[in-house]
């Protein structure tokens, strides 16, 4: 098969995938089940590319799974376990509202086939990376590649475990988590999802898949001014301890804090 007909199986496959969980929402009344099933819908499509590359160098295509199904099921396990008992995200609560009754079907082109078409799109490196069979060996690039991921990994996965254990512990709501990782970025839980993207990216560079960088960059993108860091800033704003905050560390990008004046 072609790269053009293997990413469309994949869209294909996330567009079904999607389309199963938007009927499951409508049964439970809860649109938010889509949070932790963002990461399975590259699961998905990485699945499919696996499949059909059967050309690509089974090395690199080990790699890049591995790598992916790493991120993807620590992702869904996270928010899944967060999410749980907790009720219908606010966010989705307030669109059903202002929906009313045309809820049902507006929620599937809203929330549902949106993040589809988001996922399809920035999944591109992942077969890209699988679509080769050169080089056949690693390289220094996907060594790179790795550490970057790692990178990105650890400040997620840490972040993820410092905010929750905080949150547990903390005796004021208007408690700052400025520790651990949290002291170096006030977002260290977007960043390494970022990182991991362009690790993600560069094993696909190795492969000739340099030409996908509009994928990790639109992740990025997302993740700093859409849905990430912009409207959770504009919500911890409302607290009175956040404005020293975001006076001695970095928005997203980790770097030593800088002294309170």
């Amino acid at each position: 098969m072609s790269f053009i007909e293997i990413y469309l199986v994949g869209g294909l496959a996330i567009l079904i995938f999607g389309f199963c969980l938007w009927v499951t929402s409508l049964i439970i009344k809860d649109a938010s089940i889509v949070d932790p099933f963002w990461g399975i819908l590259f699961l998905v499509a990485a699945i499919f590319y696996y499949i059909y590359t059967d050309e690509g160098y089974e090395l690199r295509k080990n790699l890049i799974m591995a790598l992916v199904t790493i991120w993807s099921l620590r992702l869904f396990i996270y928010l899944l376990w967060r999410n749980w008992g907790e009720g219908e995200d606010f966010r989705y609560v307030r669109w059903r509202n202002n929906a009313g009754d045309e809820w049902w079907w507006r929620s599937y082109f809203k929330v549902f086939l949106l993040q589809g078409v988001v996922a399809w799109i920035v999944s591109i490196p992942l077969l890209a990376a699988m679509y080769s069979d050169s080089p056949d060996s690693l390289g220094i690039i996907d060594g790179i590649a790795v550490l970057v991921w790692a990178f990105g990994f650890f400040f997620e996965s840490v972040g993820d475990y410092q905010l929750a254990r905080f949150r547990a512990t903390r005796t004021d709501d208007s408690q700052i988590l400025n520790t651990g990782v949290w002291r170096y970025t006030r977002h260290p839980n977007y960043f390494g999802d970022a990182a991991q993207w362009w690790g993600f990216y560069l094993v696909a560079v190795t492969a000739g898949g340099f030409w996908t960088i509009y994928a990790p960059a639109l992740m990025t993108y997302l993740l700093i001014n859409v849905s990430g860091v912009a409207m959770l800033e504009r919500s911890m704003r409302k607290k009175p301890k956040y404005d020293d905050y975001i006076a001695t560390t970095p928005t997203f990008f980790p770097w030593f804090p800088k002294q309170s004046s």
